[in-house]
């Protein structure tokens, strides 16, 4: 089946490289806020890319819960089918896609897992159902039904009914320690501006890439 999208000219703005923030986490930093000045809906949400140390890819929507100079943090549970990936081949590439403001940011690095600190610090800052649903759910595995997911978190629910409901040891969150960051802003007759931040010897460069 061919698909034909709605004619897009591109036309909103344009990314010179004297308009660039010093570091890479400060420019999207400034292009977050932006996005949130645009009431964005899942503002944060971005694609986490991971593959098999084959070369066999997989990806999907996480939500970006916080960046800074080293780097940008996920969370999830560290059994799934990413996090099996990301232990045999610990790099990844994130996306970050603002369609309705005609940008996008890709970043590519080595991963780590973030300490055990930052891991309970958020956990402790989720919704008590969205943590009881770490506990129960064995993510990325064959479950029978919904029915059985349901009753699983219900039983999980009852457990903790008078208590904190504990960090599982199989969940936290990663890093993404960037390598490459590259800042896409589209343009009109798809002439787009593409600035990409490179980590090289030790310190970083701005390059601008054909589009």
């Amino acid at each position: 089946m061919r698909l034909t999208a709605l004619r897009r000219e591109y036309a909103s703005a344009g990314l010179a490289e004297r308009d660039l923030a010093a570091t890479w986490h400060e420019q999207l930093a400034l292009w977050m806020a932006d996005a949130s000045v645009a009431a964005l809906t899942e503002l944060n949400a971005v694609i986490l890319a991971t593959a098999t140390p084959d070369g066999r890819p997989s990806a999907r929507h996480v939500l970006l819960k916080g960046f800074d100079a080293r780097g940008l943090v996920v969370f999830t549970d560290y059994t799934s089918r990413k996090g099996h990936e990301l232990a045999a081949n610990p790099r990844a590439c994130i996306v970050v896609p603002w369609v309705s403001l005609e940008r996008q940011v890709i970043v590519e690095g080595a991963v780590e897992q973030v300490s055990r600190e930052e891991s309970q610090a958020y956990f402790r800052e989720r919704p008590r159902g969205a943590q009881i649903s770490a506990v129960t759910s064995d993510q990325s595995q064959v479950v029978a039904s919904r029915a059985v997911l349901e009753q699983a978190w219900a039983e999980t629910e009852q457990q903790y009914a008078d208590q904190d409901v504990p960090l599982p040891d199989s969940w936290g969150g990663y890093r993404l320690v960037p390598d490459v960051v590259e800042f896409w802003q589209g343009r009109r007759d798809r002439l787009h501006d593409r600035l990409r931040f490179s980590h090289v010897d030790g310190s970083w460069r701005v390059e601008r890439l054909s589009p």
